[in-house]
């Protein structure tokens, strides 16, 4: 399945079919949030997109698609400034998503500390 996976992106990307980012509930295993991380670097694995490639998929390319792109997807004056800070540039290796230093959510700073709280309680709310 993976090998039919990576030939259809390559396609589909040769094609200049935009590819865009999505999480799917239904699987056991896409956990929201977390699994975006690991669609990422399968986007840089399986279809040969670049991190910058990747990163689009997943901001600008949604924003426009959905129509939004005027309020949403990227930086800039007057666009909802909802932020996730890295401590690694995610363009040398898409795998840095995963090194979050804050989150800027609703003009609200959630520092490293507050981020490990809020994930510590989710996870005692799961067991």
């Amino acid at each position: 399945m993976i090998e039919a996976d990576k030939r259809n992106l390559k396609r589909l990307k040769s094609l200049g079919v935009q590819i865009l980012t999505g999480t799917d509930p239904a699987i056991p295993t896409a956990i929201p949030g977390f699994a975006m991380h690991d669609e990422l670097a399968e986007l840089v694995r399986l279809a040969d997109m670049t991190p910058r490639e990747a990163l689009a998929a997943a901001t600008i390319g949604p924003s426009r698609f959905l129509g939004v792109a005027d309020s949403l997807g990227t930086v800039a004056p007057g666009k909802v400034a909802d932020l996730v800070l890295l401590d690694a540039d995610p363009l040398v290796d898409v795998g840095n998503t995963r090194r979050i230093h804050a989150v800027v959510a609703n003009g609200r700073l959630l520092d490293r500390a507050t981020l490990d709280r809020l994930l510590a309680a989710v996870e005692r709310d799961a067991r």
